[in-house]
């Protein structure tokens, strides 16, 4: 690794043992960066100060030029006012607004670390992600202060933005300098995503500042081919590397703009199509699906490009989004612990029913538990590797994800004989809900937090619309309230919205082996209740 320009060698410390890395390969010319390197320094540097990077509905546009200077004012009073150092994890916190996404080049350029979360995560589930961060600082939305405050992290420093008061980050910001960016190793850690993982405890996923100018360079640049005078607009926001990719780091690799909107959901995009002439949309296969029933009357001409990711793509839906739109949706596979997009096709060379093929400087395989590459047309598990690869903050999980140099992203896949590799089905007990991964023992172990739960299980149950929603089996103790709504209220306090489950079922016991091994399966196939049930749904 080269030399790395962090005060604060936390990240670089707890990095997985160097034996337990996956392969990378730079196989592109374009992937060979040079060893000192700043990616929001490289996002920020070339656009023309007038051509327009962030709209808005309500605040308009920001040029290129006012980034920049917002930017640097921001990044002085994170280092003069706040003390912080590069290397510093900060914790980033609130809906997509152009403020949040110059609260992430900031912290990027002053050489600390961001760790940008949901704005809908709950108090236990930031002090979790702090915890294992060692977060010491944050910036907030003001209106996404309260559950952070509420979750009590010791030595915290919460610094809000987009209020009145002198205290308020945008009213500190007042000098006019330039700022000179850190001259980061290419390898220092610039972010850390956290993940969910199937034991439900946060997995974070430490990535360079290499990694972020990689995804561009390879899925945006070979796959999307993105154009300086394209609007960029979607739903993910940016907490999830699919939204943060798609609506700040691919468009500023070519100079383009991005559509930021705080509500992102099928009724509002549609209509801001329209209004803003958007022509590359991220979103998932869910919210096309829900998008068809509404695309009359809206104007969507604008639109040239449209990815999906998140989950499965049913050739269905692709086709009738064809025929409906005249466009062919870019379906593509990508995973928090690679940063975004590795598997993927475009145009005539897309294959509806398939996912696609290696991205440009990216490899693929599927292979057995003991990996061994199995023939074409047989079931495996997906291994990749690429120049992003899975590095898990201090966790031992890393085994599972990376061996023998492959990642192995947890999805059963079959490699076609053309070379195409479709889709099979989760390897794990993640649920995939609207292109949400929700982690189906941590939604258990919130359940179990209520007092009259004694036993809990939640399985992922198949929707025409989701793809999958949250179904949990509980087993109260004798005499208490079965009141299912009480529950879902119970669980939506302590765990964001999108893991609560859409139905509780009670149970007299829940479906075990002789030796006591919980029988998943049995709750899986279930079409909503059978003789272990007594009827009480929710």
């Amino acid at each position: 690794m080269n030399p790395s320009a962090h005060v604060d060698t936390f990240a670089r410390d707890h990095l997985p043992p160097p034996d337990q890395w996956p392969e990378l390969r730079f196989d592109l010319p374009e992937l060979r960066y040079p060893e000192r390197l700043n990616c929001a320094a490289e996002l920020l540097a070339g656009p023309a100060a007038e051509r327009p990077v962030f709209r808005t509905p309500a605040a308009g546009t920001w040029t290129y030029g006012d980034l920049r200077t917002r930017v640097d004012r921001i990044a002085h009073t994170l280092t003069r006012d706040l003390g912080i150092v590069p290397g510093n994890r900060v914790l980033l916190r609130g809906p997509t607004t152009p403020w949040l996404a110059a609260c992430w080049l900031a912290v990027l350029k002053a050489g600390a670390v961001a760790v940008t979360v949901l704005a809908q995560q709950r108090p236990l589930e930031l002090a979790t992600m702090c915890e294992i961060a060692r977060v010491r600082h944050a910036l907030c939305d003001i209106r996404a202060v309260d559950d952070l405050a509420k979750a009590d992290i010791p030595g915290l420093r919460i610094t809000a933005y987009g209020g009145d008061g002198p205290d308020d980050l945008l009213n500190r910001a007042a000098s006019e300098e330039p700022y000179t960016a850190v001259e980061t190793a290419a390898d220092d850690v610039a972010l850390i995503a956290f993940t969910s993982g199937t034991t439900g405890r946060p997995k974070g996923c430490m990535h360079f500042h290499r990694d972020v100018l990689a995804t561009a360079d390879t899925f945006a640049r070979h796959v999307l081919r993105p154009h300086p005078d394209d609007v960029f607009a979607g739903s993910p926001p940016l907490g999830f590397t699919f939204g943060l990719g798609g609506l700040v780091v691919f468009p500023m690799r070519v100079g383009a703009s991005a559509l930021l909107l705080e509500q992102a959901g099928p009724r509002q995009l549609l209509p801001a199509i329209a209004e803003h002439r958007v022509s590359v949309l991220f979103t998932a296969p869910t919210a096309y699906r829900a998008m068809l029933d509404e695309l009359d009357g809206h104007d969507v001409s604008s639109l040239r490009r449209c990815v999906s990711a998140g989950e499965n793509l049913p050739a269905l839906t692709w086709h009738t989004w064809r025929e409906r739109t005249g466009l062919r949706v870019i379906n593509g596979i990508g995973a928090t612990e690679l940063l975004h997009i590795f598997i993927s096709a475009a145009d005539e060379q897309i294959r509806p029913g398939t996912t696609g093929v290696p991205v440009p400087g990216w490899h693929a395989r599927v292979q057995d538990e003991d990996g061994t590459p199995v023939p074409d047309g047989e079931p495996g598990l997906l291994a990749v590797r690429g120049p992003v690869g899975c590095r898990y903050l201090a966790d031992p999980r890393q085994r599972e994800y990376v061996r023998d140099g492959w990642n192995i992203t947890g999805d059963t896949y079959v490699r076609e004989p053309d070379g195409y590799f479709r889709y099979v089905a989760r390897a794990d007990d993640m649920i995939i809900s609207a292109g949400y991964n929700i982690a189906g023992p941590e939604v258990e172990d919130a359940l179990m937090r209520h007092p009259d739960v004694l036993e809990a299980a939640v399985v992922g149950r198949p929707d025409e619309a989701r793809g999958q929603v949250v179904v949990a089996y509980a087993v109260l103790r004798e005499g208490a309230e079965r009141d299912t709504e009480a529950l879902r209220g119970f669980v939506r306090s302590e765990l964001a919205p999108y893991k609560c489950p859409r139905e509780i079922v009670l149970m007299d016991a829940l479906p075990r082996t002789a030796t006591g091994k919980l029988q998943r399966f049995r709750l899986r196939t279930a079409s909503g209740h059978d003789g272990d049930t007594d009827g009480d749904q929710q």
